[in-house]
């Protein structure tokens, strides 16, 4: 089902503040950023070698990231899944019977298409299987 990890997202109080210490001390190659609206945040890409980082600004308080802040503070949010075909990996979870918080794609950053699984099922860890656009 999963081709690789695609990213690993992390939650900040501020791009501003964070961006540096990935792009400027560790060297990553920064890749842009974006709006999320539907998700009440903004993220910026980072490349390291085969894999990313996607930081998580959020854009109101009520946005699932500022929640994710206010209660765990500053770190990893997610880790992030390519898959070829999102519906399809979709319907087999549900026949799994794999809790999502996600039952349909969504519009992601970078025009890809996202979908969550619950931490519940994932052995507490917030999963994403994401599909390019």
């Amino acid at each position: 089902m999963t081709k690789k990890i695609n990213h690993i997202g992390i939650a900040v109080r501020s791009l501003d503040t964070a961006l540096p210490l990935y792009r400027d001390v560790l060297g990553m190659t920064f890749e842009g950023s974006e709006e999320v609206v539907d998700q009440k945040v903004k993220v910026a890409f980072l490349a390291t070698g085969e894999s990313r980082i996607e930081l998580l600004e959020p854009t109101s308080p009520d946005s699932p990231v500022a929640k994710y802040l206010e209660k765990n503070g500053e770190g990893i949010h997610h880790i992030a899944y390519e898959v070829d075909d999102l519906g399809s990996a979709l319907a087999e979870l549900k026949k799994q019977e794999i809790r999502l918080i996600d039952q349909e794609p969504r519009g992601g950053a970078h025009g890809t298409r996202i979908a969550f699984l619950h931490p519940k099922a994932t052995g507490g860890v917030l999963t994403e299987l994401c599909q390019a656009g």
